[in-house]
């Protein structure tokens, strides 16, 4: 197939830096890893994860925790398994 099509984005600089680190590590160009994006959505028609909003029970807990409310420390696995009764 000719491959003539550009697609062009802006992202922040470190973000980008990171993820071509993840490609590169994965053997794939960006141009690959775009690729394979691109037939994941023609493949699903879709995006290929789900991408959802919060409901407001997620976005309190979101404000709780970043406020510091409610948190509860755990010493460890056991701990934590304990805690929450399993």
């Amino acid at each position: 197939m000719n491959k003539t099509a550009t697609v062009r984005a802006r992202l922040a600089p470190d973000l980008k830096d990171r993820v071509e680190d993840i490609f590169r590590q994965l053997g794939l160009t960006t141009t690959q890893a775009i690729t394979i994006f691109y037939k994941q959505v023609e493949q699903r028609n879709g995006l290929p994860f789900n991408l959802v909003l919060p409901n407001a029970t997620t976005r309190q807990t979101f404000d709780d925790t970043d406020a510091g409310r409610d948190l509860i420390a755990c010493e460890n696995a056991d701990d934590m398994c304990k805690k929450l009764g399993i």
